[in-house]
């Protein structure tokens, strides 16, 4: 017989703004669920990323059916795992572990809430040529989540190069040689010039690090443009793409579609990504007003 009651919560640093649990709980009131949802931050707790292991394993004692990780635990908290979901394993980070017949397994929902929002919201957009900025944990399930969506090659762009190179070499392990490169900074300018689109995942954007990730004027109305970040839903990239003509993508529908595929991992129920996503969209806006 089906539960009706779910214990989950998040492990990470600064999470107090979270919009995960109004998410979780908001969908489980509308399923008939008693599902609550608790922010464990590690920064008041006073412990650094790497207890990230004994957090897990005190939420599994006290009967805690899942969690969510996020910065900066998602890829420290593998090693405390009892198995990997392929898609958390090829990446190599974990944004949900689901507590199952006594094991703690992890899978990674960044990935599929992207192609999820990106399918939905910029169906038609031509994939040829792809530039993303950043190559961070975001970076990583995004540029995953692109090449299997279909993109032909995937360039990927940080400020600190060997990462994305190592970027670049496991995508290019995972889904074939060629289909991914590193660039500089510096490559920025030609590399936009033949592009189809852009895919930003860097915290560039967010109300806590305002501003464009790059130069005004590299962007031209022939790019589709991505957001990865979603407070605010408006970042400064999108309004400045916006008024250029682009198409464009804000970075609610990777969080609420993100969260729908955990709320399904928890609780073995389908969720309703729309009414996630409509949920998300007013609670941004409300935050949004609110600062």
């Amino acid at each position: 017989m089906p539960k009706d009651s779910y214990l989950v919560g998040l492990i990470g640093s600064g999470i107090g703004p979270s919009l995960s649990p109004a998410l979780h709980e908001r969908e489980g009131d509308r399923q008939g669920l008693r599902l609550l949802y608790r922010l464990i931050d590690i920064d008041p707790l006073e412990v650094p990323p790497e207890a990230v292991g004994d957090l897990v394993r005190a939420a599994r004692d006290l009967g805690f059916d899942g969690l969510n990780i996020t910065h900066p635990c998602k890829q420290l908290v593998i090693e405390h795992l009892d198995a990997l979901a392929p898609q958390a394993e090829a990446l190599g980070a974990v944004n949900t572990v689901v507590f199952e017949d006594g094991r703690a397994v992890g899978h990674n929902t960044d990935v599929t809430g992207f192609a999820a929002s990106f399918a939905r919201g910029l169906p038609d957009a031509p994939l040829e040529r792809v530039v993303q900025l950043g190559a961070g944990g975001a970076g990583a399930a995004v540029a995953h989540a692109m090449l299997t969506l279909g993109a032909e090659r995937v360039t990927v762009v940080d400020a600190l190069p060997e990462r994305a190179a190592a970027l670049a070499d496991s995508l290019n392990r995972a889904f074939g040689q060629g289909r991914a490169a590193a660039a500089a900074p510096d490559r920025q300018a030609r590399l936009l010039a033949q592009a189809d689109g852009i895919v930003h995942a860097t915290p560039t954007g967010m109300a806590a690090h305002p501003g464009l990730p790059l130069p005004a004027e590299l962007l031209h109305s022939g790019l589709w443009v991505a957001e990865v970040v979603y407070r605010p839903l408006e970042t400064e990239l999108l309004r400045t793409a916006r008024a250029l003509g682009c198409a464009t993508l804000d970075g609610g529908g990777m969080a609420a579609f993100q969260a729908a595929d955990a709320f399904r991992l928890f609780t073995g129920r389908e969720p309703d990504a729309a009414r996630m996503l409509a949920d998300l969209t007013e609670l941004a806006g409300a935050v949004g007003a609110s600062n």
